[in-house]
């Protein structure tokens, strides 16, 4: 329908209508008349519709007081009182896209679903939970989710227990979470932003109730929201929802939420603080060291691409001469570029491994290198391609699956700040101006203006401590020892009946009548089929040539899977180190800064990568693969295709300075995502003790090649011999044309011209045949306590079904689902106190248990014990099942990007895991009976009493339970 301007429809005016372009969407902006809230809508022909509603919420502390009303208002409201209704639609619901997210200065109830029913639910649970939440009569989810202390015995010690708490202890076991929070509280601290919204778990049970509730009666109003809506569906009946079902109900109020600019300094500011490392670690070269500027405000379209292409430039690029310079000197194993702040732009140049004592040299060094940039000029060639990264990022909308998720975040970016919430969504003009700009003197003027002559910019310094893991645990013991003598006996016993009060409603069931307020989809809403993914297959001499016929918006991508199955098993881990090492060295023809130009100047980018892919039915046969993947718009694929060429046949491997500091910051970067993905480290290493695949991948991308990467940089300069003679040898072993796989993704047009130009590689690799090795990998249960310096815990528990004799079907899918969303998030999270859990069951048989920042280590263990009397016991009615089923379905049908479509169907051509097997798998799905669920209790029970283990967590608290490992390994060896 057309809408008329200034018209209003269902309480909202209509104000602004435009066509985006960049977007391809008719962008609506409306005002709610009785209210004041802003609402955009972007209509276009996507059918993975998204509702978001966001609120400013200033911090004033860093008690995380906006993280916990974000997990609390998502726990029972007036319509939906169950104890989680969001739990519950995750159970049950079709969505792509269900969750809430803190930012520092505002935050977001995103959800998306394909199916329109589904959106209306999910959209009127988050609306009914964020204006109506049980909060004011349930100070139980305050203390699940925030914190409280915990006791049950009076002769026990007390401790803080809460979701939040534990979340944020595993947060800042990172360094780069403190380095980043420090950078914020140097460039800000007269702002909103020197506080940690998500919550510093030292200032955390500084949160009172009331104050809890004080925030969200304060924030949590219409006259305070930014609404939002995407995609295809009928923007009249959202808006008539919106107005009817809340809008309506309240009145326009003046809300002092403004976010205040940080006044300019007049000179460098300084801070030093300091993260905990292990008794046994070394506390050499581990500072942080940054330096960092504030680069002006975010609603100017211009600055905030100016960020983006000035980390390329100078640090991100393999051909940022600021990088170089500083790794030159060797100030650092890994310099990186952070970007910090909301309504202000702040940028830090970073140097990681580095003395403390370098500081002024670091300092010295950067404005050094900036003056001569000033003096001489930028490379054009590094400023057209930092501007292509950026682009192509832009266009891709960071590659997020469910687009309307990223524009609603970059609409933020400069709403949020009573800017126009189009600004960076019509990203063309600017990008253009600043193409312009390449023949001008600009970025050298930027460079001069906003950091050499810039004030307004702080040096940041994190230094490690030993001893401050155990200092803070032993301060939190001391404070809770006190506040407990403190207490009389009638409070510690009025203590015990508030956790007793709290666990009983954790474990009490919710009535019917309460599940009755939860909206339900049904299984004739759910599609029986699965989704084709168009692939065409032409057999070539040697090798395979996949194309997948999808549109693209133009760009083509183009991915090369060479086996590797002829590598020996000892040069396993320079597989994965040569991925790391190609497009970072020089070839024949280019310095590694002239490749690293032509590639992004012509290209999206080139990556490298490994990984293994199982056979669809026999978990010990699995096909290990370099992958080389590259993406370029039509006019460069012959160019893509000769640079891939370039650097699979010409790449030098003997630049000694420059491969070992490529190994250093290899090794940087590892560490940098170990907590984060600590329960997939976990994971990883339980398969590794009973399955040859398993293996496999933990020497290839696991802690074993953490450690492998950890001896090379400490015994480089004594056997660089030997790592240059591997990585050659892997080198001439694995281009390949035999069992060579070619997947294209794009349009058809796009594919005629690869076909063209791809005999540049087919007819120039090496063809000779070759033996694939076989490797013996033997079964043992390590069950290893990896000792770190984290807060918290990450616990898996598994083994191979298949193994123990029994089948894998989709109805253990299901079961997953079940206990994942179930069981084990009451047991492990809500009781437990973890900040997730889960179950994994794949196709290959692995049945692998996690925990994610967990205060617990053995109990988590008993829940996994667990599992099966629990399935054993179950009862449920056919509704409350048939959600299991439909949330399932949700996992097979996920938001997918054309690409990752692409390579997805890849992926199963590999593992000869056809469509049918696709299709079968989710009838099996849609079939399952609880009687299916219920024989699998067998299955679980015997899987846990394999007892295969591993538990990556705080060091104390591994030792404290010494007695359930077979081996404790320190994770920095």
């Amino acid at each position: 329908m057309a809408f008329e301007m200034n018209k209003i429809y269902h309480g909202f005016k209509l104000v602004e209508e435009e066509y985006v372009e960049e977007i391809q969407s008719t962008a609506r902006i409306f005002v709610h008349e009785k209210t004041g809230a802003r609402l955009l809508s972007l209509e276009n022909e996507d059918d993975n519709n998204v509702f978001s509603i966001g609120f400013r919420t200033p911090p004033s502390d860093s008690t995380g007081v906006a993280h916990i009303i974000e997990h609390c208002v998502l726990s029972g409201s007036r319509k939906y009182t169950t104890k989680e209704p969001f739990m519950d639609m995750a159970k049950g619901s079709l969505n792509t896209f269900l969750n809430a997210m803190t930012f520092s200065d505002k935050t977001l109830y995103p959800i998306a679903s394909r199916n329109e029913k589904d959106f209306f639910n999910l959209m009127d649970v988050y609306l009914d939970a964020v204006f109506y939440p049980k909060i004011y009569d349930m100070e139980e989810m305050f203390m699940q989710e925030g914190w409280h202390y915990e006791i049950f015995d009076e002769k026990e010690p007390i401790r803080y227990q809460g979701v939040v708490y534990n979340e944020m202890l595993g947060a800042y076991s990172s360094p780069e979470r403190i380095l980043s929070e420090s950078i914020s509280k140097s460039l800000f601290p007269d702002t909103i932003y020197k506080y940690s919204s998500g919550g510093n778990p030292e200032a955390i049970p500084d949160l009172s109730y009331e104050e809890f509730l004080n925030f969200h009666r304060k924030f949590y109003h219409p006259s305070n929201s930014y609404i939002f809506l995407y995609g295809n569906g009928n923007i009249e009946k959202r808006l008539k929802h919106i107005n009817e079902e809340y809008l309506s109900n309240f009145h326009k109020e003046e809300i002092d939420s403004k976010i205040q600019l940080q006044k300019p300094f007049s000179s460098r500011k300084e801070l030093v603080e300091y993260y905990p490392i292990s008794k046994d670690e070394d506390e050499d070269n581990k500072s942080y060291l940054s330096l960092n500027f504030v680069l002006g405000e975010n609603t100017d379209p211009e600055t905030y691409l100016m960020t983006s292409i000035l980390s390329q430039l100078l640090i991100d690029s393999e051909a940022a001469p600021l990088k170089n310079a500083l790794l030159d000197k060797g100030l650092g194993q890994d310099i990186f570029s952070m970007s910090v702040g909301g309504i202000q732009a702040g940028f830090g140049i970073v140097a990681k491994n580095v003395n403390k004592d370098k500081k002024d040299e670091f300092e010295k060094t950067i404005f050094e290198g900036l003056n001569k940039i000033v003096r001489e000029g930028l490379d054009k060639e590094l400023i057209k391609a930092s501007i292509n990264v950026v682009e192509f990022d832009l266009r891709e909308a960071s590659g997020f699956a469910t687009k309307g998720i990223a524009y609603n975040i970059l609409s933020l970016e400069s709403w949020l700040y009573d800017g126009h919430p189009l600004i960076h969504l019509k990203y063309e003009d600017t990008l253009n101006k600043l193409k312009a700009y390449v023949d001008t003197d600009f970025y050298e003027r930027f460079i001069e203006e906003k950091l050499i002559k810039n004030p307004h910019s702080s040096l940041v310094i994190v230094n490690p401590k030993k001893g401050l893991g155990e200092e803070k645990e032993r301060k939190v013991v001391e404070k809770l020892e006190s506040y407990k003598k403190s207490l009389s006996e009638e409070e510690i016993n009025e203590l015990i009946e508030k956790n007793i009060k709290l666990r009983d409603m954790q474990v009490k069931e919710d009535s019917e009548e309460a599940k009755a307020t939860i909206p339900k989809l049904s299984l004739s809403d759910v599609e029986a089929k699965a989704e084709k993914i168009p692939q065409e297959i032409i057999r070539e001499k040697g090798y395979s040539l996949l194309n997948h016929n999808i549109f693209t918006s133009k760009i083509s991508y183009l991915d090369f899977y060479f086996d590797t199955s002829m590598v020996e098993e000892e040069l396993i881990p320079y597989v994965n180190l040569l991925a790391q090492i190609l497009g970072k060295i020089d070839t024949k023809k280019k310095s590694y800064t002239d490749l690293s130009n032509d590639i992004f100047v012509n290209t999206g980018g080139i990556s490298f990568s490994t990984n293994l892919f199982v056979e669809k039915d026999d978990f010990d046969v699995y096909y290990p693969k370099f992958i080389v993947r590259g993406k370029a718009l039509r006019d460069n694929i012959p160019k893509l295709v000769e640079l891939i060429h370039e650097l699979i046949t010409e790449s030098k491997i003997e630049d000694r300075k420059r491969i070992k500091d490529i190994i250093a910051r290899i090794k940087s970067r590892i560490e940098m995502g170990i907590f984060s993905n600590g329960h997939s480290v976990a994971m990883r290493r339980v398969s590794s003790y009973f399955s040859s695949s398993g293996k496999y991948a933990e020497k290839l991308q696991g802690l074993d090649f953490y450690w492998f990467i950890s001896n090379l940089v400490k015994n480089f300069d004594n056997i660089s011999d030997e790592i240059l003679a591997n990585l050659s040898k892997v080198y001439r072993k694995i281009f390949n044309i035999n069992n060579l796989i070619i997947s294209f993704t794009g349009e058809e047009e796009d594919f005629k011209i690869l076909r063209d130009n791809l005999p540049l590689i087919t007819e120039n690799i090496n063809s000779d045949k070759f033996q694939a090795k076989e490797y013996k990998f033997t079964e043992e249960a390590l069950n290893e306590g990896i000792l770190s310096s984290a807060n918290v815990q990450y616990v898996s528990k598994g083994y191979n079904l298949k193994k123990l004799g029994y089948e894998y079907k989709g109805s253990l899918l299901v079961l997953s689902t079940l206990l994942s969303r179930e069981y084990l998030h009451n047991k492990i999270r809500a009781q437990g106190g973890a900040y997730g859990a889960g179950i994994s069951i794949d196709r290959s048989g692995h049945v692998i248990t996690y925990s994610y920042r967990d205060p617990n280590l053995k109990e988590t263990i008993d829940v996994y014990d667990g599992m099966a009397e629990y399935i054993n016991s179950l009862s449920l009615s056919e509704e409350d099942f048939t959600n299991f089923i439909i949330g399932t379905i949700s996992r097979l049908d996920p938001a997918l990007t054309p690409y990752m479509k692409g390579q997805i169907a890849t992926s199963r051509f590999i593992s000869n895991l056809r469509f049918e097997d696709i299709q079968k798998n989710r009838e099996e799905v849609l079939s399952t009976r609880l009687k299916d669920i219920k024989e699998a209790a067998s299955l679980l029970r015997d899987a846990m009493d394999k007892n295969y283990f591993c538990v990556l967590g705080n060091e104390n608290k591994i030792r404290e339970n010494e007695g359930l490992f077979n081996n404790l390994v320190q994770l920095n060896k």
